[in-house]
């Protein structure tokens, strides 16, 4: 007898339907898993036949031929156990058919019977709801996550006999209702806030004009000035994320199998802070059937490399084409993924290898060749991409000690938040959502100059031999400023700053 059960697969941060084709036959007992299945899918054999019988189900002692179609797509990981299951089970008559039509089912079985969590449910979700399929069979501690796409009777799975006895119209389990949603300010926050920085008010504007147009940053300075803590304080000053833009995010999350059951949507903007160490593929993602990376777990939020002179050299320049195209592409024999990666990237640097180089109150150690040697770690079309180059001095005694608060960061983010508003006004049409995605086009259009402008910019490309790329980043940059003070237009002044904020020295490229 043959039965049918759809399950689904997860292809880069998409889903793929996979029919799960279950056949049984007289002859010696034996389970074959046919259709490109991994190894962790030829072992659900072995889970399935114990599930089943330790639920108190009968495992038919027949020939069965489990087939995972479309063959062409590679089967990955225990999703396929809980389907294959059911297949088995309405193949010998213990479960009617047409209990299964119009659903989707995903689960890894236990060995006792009980469904376990499993990876990648948002995108198979949303696959079920682009396909017309009305139902979604999933482990309990995953229903939460499936429930995040409206139109969906998301059931929630916790043992095969629960299932069964639902299927069979014996015990109905209940639907899955989402909760209220959480307000942000209840979730937990990492951030710093910069009513806690002491001083530096000029690295807290950068920050604020980062924050404004999604420009990237990087900051020089000696040990202990607050590189890393102002860092940590600049998602707290970008704007909430959207819907859109949530769901996003936590699809990526989602496939990494980096989402905690309480939280089944991300609401925060992501801050990740990799090592030095990590790899390459650690760093853009890959794997043999490649994997989300650092820069794009840091989509729509701050991707921040402390020390990042000690990156490894080729580490350090697979961000240049992700930096322009906001998405990074992995090729493997088996096809090409590309993964989204529009994050902003914030770098801390000392400025020497002591750490002390230019510092007034102590002494570099350093030669000048080697501080020559460690500045230009960074190559310059790398440092090219970077559009806020800031200095962060050592911060004294008074202001340490002032215990007085500086300005919130809710306060800042109001103002970027107004910033944001002005340029989703002004690129409507465009694909461009901030400043700093705008084309050469939208630069032409957004970012004309007067004539003291014109003549400004053009002595500037002189003196500091600024490359075309740089031309159009410090538009974009003075475009951010001039939003910020609410300008129809960008004003010398606005250009001046913008142009304060380019490197002086640029590393060999």
């Amino acid at each position: 007898m043959l039965a049918r059960v759809r399950s689904c697969a997860v292809i880069g941060l998409d889903g793929v339907i996979v029919e799960v084709e279950v056949d049984t036959r007289p002859g010696l007992p034996k389970t074959v898993v046919v259709g490109l299945p991994d190894a962790a899918v030829q072992e659900s054999r072995e889970r399935v036949q114990s599930a089943i019988k330790n639920s108190q189900l009968s495992f038919p002692r027949k020939h069965i031929t489990v087939n995972l179609a479309p063959a062409s797509v590679r089967k990955a990981g225990p999703v396929y156990d809980l389907p294959i299951a059911l297949g088995v089970l309405a193949a010998t008559g213990q479960l009617p058919m047409p209990s299964l039509e119009d659903s989707l089912i995903l689960g890894e079985l236990s060995l006792d019977g009980s469904v376990r969590h499993v990876r990648g449910v948002l995108p198979m979700a949303a696959l079920a709801r682009e396909q017309g399929i009305r139902r979604l069979f999933v482990p309990a501690e995953d229903a939460a996550e499936a429930a995040l796409i409206p139109d969906l009777e998301v059931i929630p799975v916790s043992g095969l006999a629960e299932l069964v006895a639902h299927l069979c119209g014996q015990t109905l389990i209940p639907p899955y209702q989402a909760d209220a949603p959480r307000e942000e300010a209840a979730e937990e926050q990492a951030y710093t806030d910069l009513q806690e920085v002491k001083g530096q008010e000029h690295i807290k504007r950068a920050l604020e004009v980062a924050a404004a147009g999604g420009h990237n940053l990087l900051m020089v300075g000696p040990p202990g000035a607050g590189k890393t803590l102002m860092a940590r304080a600049l998602p707290g000053i970008l704007p909430q994320l959207s819907v859109e833009e949530a769901l996003d995010v936590t699809r990526i999350y989602s496939v990494s199998d980096r989402l905690q059951a309480s939280r089944p949507l991300i609401r925060t903007r992501p801050f990740r802070a990799p090592h030095h160490t990590i790899s390459h593929a650690g760093l853009v993602g890959g794997g043999t059937w490649p994997q989300p990376g650092e820069i794009s777990l840091a989509h729509m939020g701050v991707l921040f490399l402390d020390e990042i002179v000690e990156f490894a050299p080729r580490v350090l320049e697979v961000l240049r084409q992700p930096l322009e195209d906001k998405r990074v592409t992995i090729s493997r024999a088996q096809g090409a993924l590309t993964f989204p990666a529009n994050f902003q990237l914030v770098g801390a640097m000392n400025p020497c290898p002591c750490g002390y180089y230019s510092d007034p109150l102590r002494a570099c150690t350093c030669p000048s060749s080697a501080v020559t040697r460690y500045q230009k770690r960074l190559s310059g079309p790398l440092l090219d991409r970077i559009d806020i180059h800031v200095e962060v001095p050592r911060v004294d005694y008074e202001k340490l000690s002032d215990a007085r608060l500086g300005e919130p960061s809710a306060a800042v983010r109001e103002r970027v938040e107004a910033a944001r508003a002005l340029q989703a006004e002004r690129v409507a049409k465009s694909r461009a959502r901030r400043n700093a995605d705008m084309t050469v086009a939208d630069v032409r259009k957004f970012c004309a100059l007067d004539a003291e402008g014109s003549s400004l910019i053009k002595a500037a490309m002189q003196q500091m031999q600024l490359t075309a790329r740089a031309y159009h980043r410090v538009l974009k940059l003075a475009r951010s400023i001039a939003d910020l003070a609410g300008a129809a237009e960008i004003a010398p002044q606005h250009l001046a700053e913008a142009l304060q904020y380019r490197a002086r020295t640029v590393g060999t490229g």
